[in-house]
């Protein structure tokens, strides 16, 4: 029997719009320590991130719209041409916040043009990641599936690194006076050209074998395909959804886009040094997660998620608590890898154990609703609760928090079946008869 092969061309061409889709996402939060305040213009710097933070957490909670919208979109029209529509509104609101006017120039209608588009983004990313995620699992032979699917963590650590190393250049290539002014709006506008260029070659990429199989053995498919009716058959998959990702995606954006914030905040490093420290750790997250996925293709999805649930419920709070004394760049970098390293048991499998889950006719949707309910939830409030515990004068309280929701999927890691060894369409579940491989049409 020979080994199966990863399909590069699939898993480069469905992480390459995966990198600009999170880059626009996440160069909000990095550069909002410099815009804030052309938005917000009253109360300490505390406030204004409290106030840019606020938006950035409504963006999330379009997130369940667009997995809704866009999640059937996928499941009936196919991953393809979903993957083409969220890069596409990506751009359009990458541009939008290009442009924005600041309060100085009308008052606080530029904040709600600053609104508007991270509600157009968060319906895109709301339907980016379930496309991406189904489009990854279902282009991947068995066996290769933990590997290829890692590749969309890569591809958000990426967009964010570009993000962050831009951020670097500029800091050293303009004073705060010009970032604050201008400067902070050149990732937005490279946001938008990057998008346009991904749009392109989206549309070159092959449609799953198992999304055209599902067209041809029901004649273009039931009318319940892609349904909140056709998803209510499977309730239960769904609940699963959002309990797993609930403490993944807290942890996942405490280390990541409040990680910055967090060492500028409260232990007081320069906003240079702050920024170097994210980068490198998240590089060195970037490397590690094909190494993950390949793992749980040998041993399973289970023990990585059981790994990451134990890690980042009794980790946190000591970790939370040295990263708020750190005094320079190797303290922060080794602390902040610790946590990354932690919850690359989630964050490397997450997106092939979900795809898993489902049948092909509601994959999409059964991926993209419930992952966006909890990350409106739980992900997009992580920044704005930290900085509230932080504007109450308890900032502790917020590591309990994340050890809390990391407790909570724990416990369903605990008990849930394992996935790996799922069959994803017919033709697989033929090939695998012999070996009693349980399917997942």
């Amino acid at each position: 029997m020979s080994t199966p092969k990863v399909p590069w061309k699939a898993v480069v061409g469905g992480s390459i719009g995966n990198l600009v889709e999170w880059y626009d996402w996440f160069v909000y939060s990095s550069f909002a320590v410099y815009f804030a305040a052309s938005f917000f213009p009253d109360g300490d710097a505390t406030t204004q991130l409290l106030n840019t933070a606020g938006i950035f957490a409504v963006g999330f909670f379009m997130r369940p719209v667009g997995g809704w919208l866009l999640g059937r979109y996928a499941d009936r029209k196919g991953r393809k041409a979903a993957l083409t529509l969220t890069v596409t509104l990506m751009s359009a609101s990458a541009l939008l916040i290009a442009i924005a006017p600041t309060y100085e120039a009308v008052g606080f209608f530029g904040a709600v043009v600053l609104l508007v588009a991270r509600l157009l983004q968060g319906l895109s990313v709301g339907g980016e990641y379930a496309a991406s995620a189904t489009y990854l699992t279902e282009a991947t032979p068995p066996g290769k599936r933990g590997l290829a699917s890692s590749f969309q963590y890569v591809s958000m650590t990426a967009g964010q690194l570009v993000g962050l190393g831009l951020q670097i250049i500029l800091q050293n290539t303009m004073s705060d006076e010009v970032l604050k002014s201008y400067g902070w709006r050149i990732p937005f506008v490279i946001g938008a050209l990057g998008a346009a260029v991904v749009f392109y070659l989206r549309r070159n990429l092959l449609e799953t074998e198992a999304y055209d199989e599902e067209e041809r053995e029901v004649e273009g498919g039931t009318k319940d395909r892609g349904t909140i009716k056709a998803l209510m058959a499977h309730k239960k998959e769904a609940l699963l959804v959002i309990a797993l990702t609930m403490g993944g995606t807290v942890a996942y954006y405490t280390y990541t886009t409040y990680l910055t914030k967090y060492l500028v905040n409260t232990a007081h490093l320069e906003k240079q040094t702050a920024t170097l420290i994210s980068f490198c750790a998240l590089f060195v997250f970037m490397l590690i997660q094909p190494l993950a996925g390949s793992l749980s293709d040998r041993i399973g999805r289970r023990p990585l998620l059981i790994t990451f649930g134990i890690g980042s419920l009794l980790g946190t709070v000591p970790l939370m608590t040295a990263l708020a004394s750190v005094d320079g760049f190797i303290g922060g970098f080794v602390l902040s890898l610790v946590g990354l390293i932690i919850i690359t048991g989630y964050t490397s499998i997450n997106a092939v154990v979900k795809a898993e889950l489902f049948p092909t006719n509601i994959r999409a949707l059964g991926v993209a609703l419930p992952y966006a309910i909890a990350n409106a939830l739980f992900g997009g409030t992580a920044e704005y609760v930290a900085l509230w515990f932080k504007s109450s004068g308890i900032e502790s309280g917020f590591y309990w928090y994340v050890s809390g929701c990391a407790a909570v999927s724990l416990a369903v890691y605990l008990t849930m079946r394992e996935t790996r060894d799922a069959a994803l369409s017919r033709s697989e579940q033929k090939a695998g008869e012999a070996e009693s491989v349980p399917i997942r049409l």
